[in-house]
């Protein structure tokens, strides 16, 4: 039976990229939710236009707006088998969501993220801060929990079930992370995927800012250092 498969993708101003975004999500997809988390632009009119469920939630926050995601489809009457995170910048290649969801339906692992590797990576795609922190959360991630992550991507997919069971409180940019990490808390199986990664339409909200960066390096640091000694 085909799996059912929920997109969530958080947007705060993306009015120039979530058409596109939308558009090029493969057709397997059963619904795409698209959370305008504050926009004041075109975001949540060019979302509607391209065919996505859109939801919106005031309170700032990436965590907040995925939390919101989950909300929805919580009171859906037909459960999702399988939900997908994306980012709404474009800077992420929908089309290989076939990819990401791959080892979840074909090999049964719990957890799979994209990783944004340098070779399938635009000049430019990732700022120097972002590498860096990529590198330090998953090198810490490798010393305390033994991980084999290369990445914190936004791109990822999980079983839905397995979602719940992690019992996500993050509301800001230790999204990802926390996810990762009670991924490992609770050994569930995980695998990543090489995906490509461009340019981002507009300029990005966290590493666009040096506030931006401050903060969700620290939040990050924060959930591993949380999770180490516990």
């Amino acid at each position: 039976m085909k799996p059912i498969i929920k997109v969530i993708i958080p947007a705060y101003n993306e009015q120039d990229s979530i058409a596109n975004v939308v558009k090029d999500i493969p057709n397997i997809v059963d619904e795409i939710i698209v959370i305008s988390n504050n926009s004041t632009d075109y975001t949540e009119i060019n979302a509607k236009k391209a065919g996505a469920t859109v939801l919106s939630e005031t309170r700032k926050g990436y965590g907040y707006a995925c939390l919101k995601g989950m909300d929805y489809i919580s009171k859906l009457k037909t459960k999702p088998d399988i939900i997908v995170f994306l980012d709404g910048d474009y800077s992420d290649y929908p089309e290989q969501l076939t990819e990401i969801v791959s080892p979840i339906i074909n090999q049964n692992i719990d957890f799979v993220v994209g990783a944004r590797v340098k070779e399938l990576r635009e000049n430019g795609a990732m700022t120097p801060q972002q590498v860096f922190g990529n590198w330090l959360a998953t090198f810490l991630m490798k010393l305390f929990f033994g991980a084999k992550f290369s990445d914190l991507g936004p791109f990822r997919a999980i079983k839905y079930d397995k979602l719940l069971a992690l019992n996500m409180e993050d509301k800001t940019y230790g999204w990802t992370v926390e996810m990762q990490l009670k991924v490992l808390k609770q050994k569930m199986t995980y695998k990543e995927i090489p995906v490509k990664y461009r340019n981002r339409i507009g300029v990005s909200k966290v590493s666009g800012t040096v506030k931006g960066t401050i903060f969700a390096g620290g939040k990050i640091l924060g959930w591993i250092f949380k999770y180490s000694f516990k």
